[in-house]
């Protein structure tokens, strides 16, 4: 193959990730990768989302295997726990490298 046929590399933002790249699965992304498990009401307010919102962002999170979802109880109350799996935390650290890469940084 001569240098003219090559195709050129190609760009970075292909290896973003499209669950990820959605604002609000995003922003729990974030929030998870700063702590090992968070309560879904401490979620709910930290990205500033209603219930029904966190839900079903955590549900496609859950679907592609990057959040792991507990749900138990604290005495009569309900409790649900939310932390990022291994392979969660695998996807954030590289769709955040991709987009310091397409950012030039």
């Amino acid at each position: 193959m001569n240098a003219q046929s090559a195709e050129p590399p190609q760009h970075p933002r292909h290896e973003l990730s499209d669950v990820l790249h959605q604002p609000v699965r995003f922003s729990i992304a974030a929030a998870l990768s700063k702590t090992e498990t968070m309560d879904f009401k401490d979620l709910r307010n930290t990205i500033q989302v209603s219930d029904s919102v966190l839900s079903k962002q955590l549900s496609h999170l859950e679907k592609a295997g990057f959040v792991t979802i507990k749900k138990g109880f604290v005495g009569k109350f309900p409790r649900t726990s939310v932390s990022l799996s291994a392979d969660g935390q695998q996807a954030w650290d590289h769709h955040i490298a991709t987009l310091r890469l397409i950012a030039g940084g």
